[in-house]
């Protein structure tokens, strides 16, 4: 898969060496979905910080959403709105809707391996990635995550144009991702 080159401190150039000689771009591989996400339910999911984690919709209420990560390793998990109340439907060692919904989901975006692997942890059976999870309630910080969610759905409210946004490096020019 070709990579997408933006230079990131002048986006009318993409490539070419900076004042002090050194290049000046950032080269990022753009990794495509496995299937088309519904982004509904899980509008936001990743694999960073040693974690998955993402944003949930509430399945009662509109306005609210949870911010709900699984630990790499311990499989340790956390679920909680996005000023930090905890789910109700969250137990001692068993997840809540929540969280299983972010593991679907990220296994759409990713791949069962690949978010296995990043969770290290082996898939149950018929692919049941939640299910062979058995770590218990932590406390996780959720500013961080939903505030990445909230400049990334800022991006809905950017103009188009034809030069490339710096701070969106990571998306796909136009066909850079066939």
């Amino acid at each position: 898969m070709p990579a997408v080159e933006v230079d990131a401190l002048d986006p009318k150039r993409a490539t070419g060496p900076s004042p002090s000689g050194g290049e000046r771009r950032s080269v990022v591989r753009v990794v495509r979905p496995v299937r088309p996400r519904k982004l509904a339910k899980v509008p936001f999911a990743e694999l960073a910080e040693g974690r998955l984690q993402g944003v949930v919709s509430s399945g009662s209420d509109l306005a609210r959403v949870y911010v709900s990560s699984i630990a790499a390793g311990t499989h340790d998990f956390s679920c909680s709105t996005n000023n930090n109340r905890p789910c109700g439907g969250l137990g001692g060692s068993f997840m809540c809707k929540h969280l299983r919904s972010l593991v679907d989901e990220a296994v759409t975006q990713y791949g069962l391996e690949r978010v296995a692997r990043y969770l290290k942890a082996e898939p149950g059976d018929g692919g049941d990635l939640a299910g062979a999870l058995n770590g218990t309630k932590a406390s996780a910080p959720a500013a961080g995550v939903f505030s990445r969610f909230l400049r990334h759905l800022s991006y809905l409210e950017v103009p188009g144009a034809a030069e490339p946004l710096p701070e969106m490096h990571w998306f796909p020019a136009m066909g850079a991702a066939h």
